[in-house]
């Protein structure tokens, strides 16, 4: 093996230098990363069969030291603390809607209504639904389907959502009791108020 630490040195010190920089938040930690890649590359240089591969394994090596500085720099039992803690004592739009649900899937025909429910609500596949209902599977995905377009329909022409880039709701604002409620008598569809 031709390769040796002090060539690995001369041939790719820059390269590896602006390459773990451009990782990291500051010079000193790439400083230190660069160092602890050397030590590992002559720990482990014996090892390496196919001198052909040397930049490949160089590189490697390097990613590797980047990613156990930023698992060192941030340790798991922090982040899980930080993920249990709550954000603030106020319910997340999506939580909010979650609750409101209930009350907007008595606003859709029984039919609708009752395949949400089975599937959504109780975890019926929709083969299970097929079954309950003594439909085709092919019949309980559309009427799945229908039932999901319905009750959107009702979110959006009922309430005032905001969605971030990806279309994910970030903030909701119910505009009748059916919504804001999940209490809300199930069946509106009787009365000639609209949901």
């Amino acid at each position: 093996m031709n390769a040796t630490l002090e060539t690995i040195y001369t041939d790719f010190h820059s390269k590896l230098h602006r390459f773990i920089a451009g990782r990291v938040p500051d010079p000193d930690t790439a400083d230190d990363i660069l160092q602890d890649v050397y030590l590992k590359i002559h720990a482990k240089i014996g090892g390496l069969r196919a001198e052909d591969r040397l930049e490949s394994w160089v590189y490697q090596i390097t990613r590797n030291a980047i990613i156990d500085y930023y698992r060192r720099a941030c340790p798991q039992d922090e982040l899980t603390e930080s993920l249990a803690s709550p954000l603030d004592d106020e319910p997340d739009a999506v939580s909010q809607l979650a609750s409101s649900v209930k009350g907007m899937l008595g606003c859709l025909d029984d039919k609708y209504r009752e395949a949400l429910e089975l599937t959504e609500l109780q975890g019926l596949s929709q083969v299970e639904l097929a079954t309950r209902l003594d439909i085709t599977v092919s019949g309980a995905k559309s009427r799945v389907q229908r039932a999901r377009e319905k009750l959107k329909e009702a979110f959006l022409d009922c309430c005032h959502f905001e969605f971030d880039r990806l279309g994910k709701v970030v903030d909701y604002h119910p505009n009748c009791e059916k919504c804001a409620d999940p209490n809300y008598p199930n069946n509106c569809g009787d009365s000639e108020e609209e949901c």
